[in-house]
């Protein structure tokens, strides 16, 4: 867990041992699974959780080739910058776009399982930096399959398993051959077909936003509005 905001004490007890943290921006909190202790905050405090399931740890050092990954350690109130926004993009990101958000979703899960095994164990351990790309073949069906219309198509199961890789390498050979992370590649697709769109057809904004897979209207201008400062409306008028 992190702490978006505010600044509150923290104390963990566990038998007799106590561990003191503060709630504040760039700390996280781990628990690891089975951890039993009785916690003591005497202030409210502004969170966000994510809850690992230890299979999904597993997976990840094996497909980063991480032998025998250690417990994770507990931690209260512990600086962690890196996942500490990773964390907070979780709830900045999801945008209402069932494709999106659950592309973005696994990416999330899976990067930040890696940092916990290099950051968190007993014994740290580096993850060996991707060498190379996706085979040019490669790349084009997974572009191909980033621009379906069908969810099942684009999601990091799919997209991993058509190449041949498992979804932590799929993702890390990916971005070295793209610059982004398959979600960063979809959500530009999706807005470049939003801007199409709204400028060369009088299609409304509602029938746009069902067209993408976006639940609603109100979603749809939320994630256009966060990534161009303005409303799709706004857009259309402007640019005709």
């Amino acid at each position: 867990m992190t702490y978006p905001t505010g600044l509150q004490q923290l104390e963990r007890r566990s038998g007799r041992s106590v561990a003191i943290g503060t709630a504040r921006s760039g700390v996280v909190t781990i628990i690891p699974a089975g951890s039993s202790a009785r916690w003591d905050i005497p202030g409210p405090v502004n969170v966000v959780q994510l809850y690992l399931p230890p299979t999904t740890l597993q997976r990840v050092a094996g497909e980063a080739d991480i032998a025998a990954p250690g417990d994770l350690l507990e931690r209260t109130g512990h600086p962690d910058l890196t996942a500490s926004r990773l964390l907070l993009s979780a709830a900045d990101m999801i945008g209402g776009s069932a494709a999106l958000d659950t592309l973005f979703r696994h990416q999330l899960t899976d990067v930040l399982a890696t940092h916990l095994l290099a950051a968190h164990i007993g014994s740290p351990i580096a993850v060996q930096p991707t060498i190379g790309g996706l085979a040019p073949t490669v790349l084009r069906r997974a572009i191909e399959r980033l621009r379906s219309d069908s969810d099942a198509d684009v999601s990091l199961a799919a997209l991993a398993s058509d190449a041949g890789l498992s979804r932590f390498h799929f993702c890390r050979a990916f971005k070295e051959s793209t610059g982004l992370s398959p979600h960063a590649w979809l959500r530009q697709h999706r807005l470049e077909q939003a801007m199409n769109m709204l400028r060369d057809t009088d299609t409304s904004v509602v029938s746009i936003a069902a067209t993408l897979g976006y639940a609603s209207q109100n979603a749809f201008a939320a994630a256009f509005r966060k990534l161009t400062g303005e409303t799709p409306s706004d857009w259309r008028r402007r640019t005709r």
